[in-house]
């Protein structure tokens, strides 16, 4: 099923979302609709946040791109992260590292609203899968922006919050009203 995306002021994407205890058949038919309306949205990633529940949970499909290349390790080996997606990250835990990089991000629920976004190059990945089995991996390039985006989605920080004033400014107004420093 298709969900609502929120947009812009909506009060769940300034919700940190709490924990989810037991990945019952209600969060995985969640997830399985968040895949659906993400790929409607065209997007390559969705936070619960975005579809008005407070939950730390979210979908990512990011495809591979020769201009943002991705790359994924799981116990410091290289996998194929394209046989990963869709992913479903339950209760994830985050470790940005290496070098911060700008790069231009955009939100499902921001539509037409673009800008740079300084990120951590890598991230290290903590989280639940679907299936209730421990997630643990290494994300670069794309994937790990990605990764960041919708964790900063179920901390309840949206990417405008991040962007450096000269993008701020050139937000349209109502979009520069609802960014938190």
């Amino acid at each position: 099923m298709i969900l609502e995306i929120t947009q812009l002021d909506h009060p769940s994407l300034r919700t940190k979302g709490r924990r989810v205890e037991v990945i019952d058949a209600r969060i995985q038919e969640l997830a399985v609709d968040m895949i659906d309306t993400m790929r409607e949205a065209e997007g390559i990633g969705l936070a619960a946040q975005q579809v008005g529940l407070p939950l730390q949970l979210f979908v990512l499909e990011v495809p591979a791109m020769k201009k943002r290349p991705s790359a994924m390790r799981v116990a410091g080996k290289p996998v194929d992260f394209e046989a990963e997606m869709p992913m479903v990250l339950v209760n994830p835990e985050i470790e940005p590292f290496g070098e911060i990089q700008p790069e231009g991000e955009g939100c499902l629920s921001f539509p037409g609203v673009l800008g740079d976004v300084p990120r951590s190059a890598s991230v290290r990945v903590k989280a639940t899968a679907l299936d209730g089995t421990p997630m643990v991996f290494e994300a670069d390039g794309l994937l790990a922006r990605a990764v960041q985006h919708e964790f900063d989605h179920v901390q309840g920080v949206l990417f405008i919050d991040r962007m450096g004033g000269d993008e701020i400014a050139e937000l349209p107004p109502e979009i520069r009203r609802l960014v938190r420093r």
